[in-house]
């Protein structure tokens, strides 16, 4: 039979997995961030929970071998909780350079994705469906135009950039 602190631990975790990555599908990096820190504590959680019950040290000689504790998922929660600094701390580079350049830190569609996504509502005859009801760009490079026409829609001024 499970004892209430465990079943509120599950409860916790499911919660904490749930909100997470509700975040972590928003298109705000901080979100994201916020997402990835929630899924990473409830993982956390979960290897400490799975590990078994709590004993004593696990050094022979100190302990018998039946009361010792596995401390292997121990090792595992501060492994995981290192990675989750480092991924922390990226996200946040990469907001705050997000923020420098745009003003905002929401991720914007990348212009292969729109071409891709195009021309797979036209293969299967699903343009009007996705609300692709006129004509579509013929090069690169009026998407490209589009996509900034858009940008402009949200107040975002940017310089144009010669690449070649």
């Amino acid at each position: 039979m499970i004892s209430t602190p465990d079943f509120v631990l599950v409860v916790v975790i499911a919660v904490l997995f749930a909100g997470g990555v509700y975040l972590m599908l928003e298109r705000s990096l901080s979100r994201v961030l916020i997402g990835i820190i929630l899924v990473s504590n409830g993982a956390n959680l979960l290897m400490l929970v799975v590990g078994g019950p709590p004993g004593g040290a696990p050094i022979v000689g100190m302990t018998p071998e039946q009361e010792m504790s596995d401390p292997l998922p121990q090792a595992m929660v501060l492994t995981a909780i290192v990675i989750t600094l480092g991924m922390s701390a990226f996200l946040l580079a990469m907001a705050y350079r997000s923020w420098q350049l745009n003003e905002h830190d929401e991720v914007q569609d990348d212009l292969e994705d729109r071409r891709l996504a195009r021309q797979a509502a036209t293969d299967q005859g699903l343009r009007s469906e996705l609300g692709f009801d006129g004509a579509l760009p013929a090069t690169l490079d009026e998407d490209a135009a589009e996509a900034r026409d858009e940008m402009a829609l949200f107040g975002e001024e940017r310089a144009e950039v010669d690449w070649e």
